[in-house]
């Protein structure tokens, strides 16, 4: 697309000359010229064809010289319309003032069209970098914008609250995602299967940002799909369809760890499955915690033909669970240190996360615990917990 250029020029001879001077770039379309005679005019000529980039302006010239006319220019507030002004030389007054009204350049009379072709195509130039950093501003712009929408679309996948019949089992429970980045890659799930049994997970995705949020999109999907389907599978075989599900056309090799599992409100029996995820904590109603016994389960989209094994254990009245993903043990502060597993089971035991009687004021402590560790070093990776209390027989 041609750069278009207004000339301001009360001499006639001006436009034949300029027209000579640049047929070849006239004919190649990168430059395309407009003429008026004065300021009155190019005010006029600039509103009727609109997309002006550059503008050369005589300083002397009646009906409204160049000095008035850069002042109107300058009112219409567009930082991508240059303008170079043409003097008499030794005119510095008049030069010096131009500039300091917001000229890009000038060149003096007589002009020396060497010089007057070398400051146009400086000037174009400027004007095309400008015009490049406007698009990728409003590209970033719109990318944030898309971001934004993205990050509300995936929490609203999440449960933001907890249903009345989870309350009713016995069971108090809340849960929470901080992403790193814009969207990340954490997942969690609960609701009721039945009248007795109560579904919960946590997940987290192998990478970060937008390629995260969108597996975890998926995975949350599937995992909703097979857990809310009364089917009479077992939880091993929900998990199996999952996993092979997830493995099919993984062309970026992206792998989900999970802690999932099925809670018998009760008897207080919790089925699980480890799929290569952090050990979760159960802090017991004496006050004792303990981690839950690794069981080497691989991660999800490994392998689609690995045979998941469930284990057991049993929540009592008072006790909690809390599961969480590893950007709360690997969170690192400044000099580098990590949080880790030993701080975290610390904080639960002896801690402030001691004394919490509820799931969500376990979760707010373990929070702030967290963003005072870090203090102003970056989070690098999601921070996500779902914690529940044992409530039946209290």
């Amino acid at each position: 697309m041609a750069i278009r250029i207004l000339s301001v020029d009360d001499e006639q001879d001006m436009e034949m000359l300029i027209l000579q001077l640049f047929r070849k770039q006239i004919r190649d379309k990168k430059y395309e010229f407009v003429f008026a005679n004065n300021g009155i005019e190019a005010l006029e000529k600039l509103e009727e064809v609109g997309d002006v980039s550059l503008i050369l302006s005589d300083i002397n010239m009646p009906g409204m010289d160049g000095l008035t006319f850069l002042a109107k220019i300058n009112e219409k507030q567009n930082p991508l319309l240059k303008s170079i002004m043409v003097s008499a030389y030794g005119d510095m007054d008049n030069i010096r003032t131009a500039m300091n009204r917001g000229a890009f350049d000038f060149v003096t009379k007589p002009v020396n069209f060497e010089d007057l072709e070398i400051t146009i195509s400086k000037t174009v130039e400027h004007i095309e970098m400008l015009t490049s950093l406007e698009k990728g501003r409003e590209q970033l712009i719109a990318i944030q914008n898309d971001l934004s929408v993205a990050k509300e679309i995936q929490l609203s996948m999440l449960p933001k609250t907890v249903p009345a019949n989870i309350g009713k089992a016995g069971i108090d429970l809340h849960a929470f995602l901080q992403p790193a980045k814009v969207v990340g890659g954490d997942l969690y799930d609960y609701f009721m299967m039945d009248e007795d049994r109560l579904f919960f997970m946590i997940g987290d995705v192998s990478d970060k940002g937008i390629p995260a949020a969108l597996f975890m999109a998926i995975t949350k999907a599937i995992f909703k799909s097979q857990f809310s389907n009364r089917n009479g599978d077992s939880l091993v075989q929900k998990v199996k369809i999952v996993n092979e599900f997830l493995c099919e056309d993984n062309s970026m090799f992206m792998f989900v760890t999970a802690f999932i599992c099925i809670l018998n409100t009760k008897t207080g029996v919790v089925e699980y499955v480890d799929a290569g995820h952090e050990p979760p904590i159960i802090q017991r109603a004496d006050g004792t915690t303990e981690l839950v016994k690794k069981q080497e389960g691989m991660a999800l989209c490994f392998d689609p033909e690995y045979e998941y094994e469930s284990r057991f254990l049993t929540l009592n009245a008072g006790d909690k669970f809390v599961l969480y993903t590893d950007g709360v043990t690997d969170a690192n502060n400044l000099s580098g240190v990590r949080y880790g597993l030993h701080h975290l089971q610390d904080f639960f035991t002896t801690g402030e996360g001691s004394t919490q009687k509820s799931a969500k004021d376990m979760n707010e402590v373990t929070l702030s615990s967290l963003v005072e560790f870090i203090g102003p070093a970056t989070q690098f990776d999601d921070i996500t917990m779902l914690s529940l209390r044992v409530m039946n027989g209290e």
